[in-house]
């Protein structure tokens, strides 16, 4: 198929050939850790094509062609394009559940602030529900965590971290799981009918650009750490190694709440798992 003007229209050929398909694979593999395998043409196809047609490009082989020489403005389009997925206010329920009625409370760090990371955070619901889970915990346990919260969500899309900073979102991204009185205590009337996060939730996050397949030194040490449904898309060699990662994050017996498809296999000599009812989590344990 050749693309061709229709009524000075350009239309695109949106056929992804094999040779392609599997050389952008590696180099997504390579740059993100995102293992893709031999059957999801489908899925880039429907991720790149818009921004073919934003590049006013005429194929879809064409664009990747262009991200395989290198050209940086088209490899950061595809990387947020494959990276972005979904997410909704307290995904699963349980891991916000137990984190305030069983993990919170044991934690009392009184000389710095209790830190939080929420890994792969994509538009910040999840780093923000940590943030309303805790505030409400604060609210029914007075003093407690006197020396701060530190909430860190990080993203390797640069337009999902903006999102999350803005903290502002429609009624249709609020419709998906957030509890109506959450929206009362802890949102005010945004722009265009849309609505914002106060500034006491705010205040207790930050968000910053992180690729898990990086250098984690800078990030430094965290009580609990949310990295849920991001590993199934890495191959089992890296999600250990990020794993192993993570873990030189956590303070000893520090707390690990991962997907619900999500396990640890052969890191049991690291995280001991603490299984509730529901859910379950991961605890570090003590060197």
């Amino acid at each position: 198929m050749t693309s061709v003007m229709l009524k000075g229209i350009l239309v695109v050929d949106k056929q992804l050939d094999q040779k392609h398909y599997l050389n952008f694979c590696q180099f997504l593999e390579k740059n993100c850790g995102i293992v893709l395998g031999d059957s999801k043409q489908y899925l880039v196809r429907s991720r790149l094509s818009p921004l073919v047609t934003l590049a006013k490009l005429d194929s879809l082989n064409s664009f990747i062609e262009l991200v395989l020489r290198g050209d940086r403005k088209f490899q950061e389009w595809a990387i947020e394009a494959m990276t972005t997925n979904e997410t909704l206010w307290f995904r699963d329920n349980y891991p916000f559940e137990l984190l305030k009625k069983t993990v919170l409370g044991q934690f009392k760090p009184k000389s710095r602030p209790l830190r939080v990371w929420s890994a792969a955070c994509s538009s910040g619901q999840e780093a923000y529900s940590i943030a309303m889970t805790i505030l409400n915990y604060q609210q029914a346990v007075p003093g407690s965590f006197s020396s701060g919260v530190e909430i860190l969500g990080t993203d390797i899309s640069q337009e999902m971290l903006d999102r999350s900073r803005a903290g502002e979102y429609d009624k249709l991204a609020l419709a998906r799981g957030l509890p109506a009185e959450f929206k009362k205590d802890f949102f005010e009337q945004g722009k265009n009918g849309n609505f914002k996060l106060n500034n006491k939730v705010k205040a207790l996050t930050k968000f910053t650009s992180f690729n898990l397949l990086g250098n984690y030194s800078s990030l430094g040490r965290f009580d609990i750490i949310y990295c849920r449904n991001v590993l199934i898309y890495f191959s089992p060699t890296v999600k250990k190694q990020i794993l192993q990662k993570i873990a030189a994050c956590l303070q000893d017996n520090g707390v690990l709440f991962l997907g619900a498809s999500e396990s640890i296999s052969d890191l049991t000599d690291i995280f001991t798992m603490v299984r509730c009812n529901p859910g379950l989590y991961y605890r570090k344990n003590p060197r």
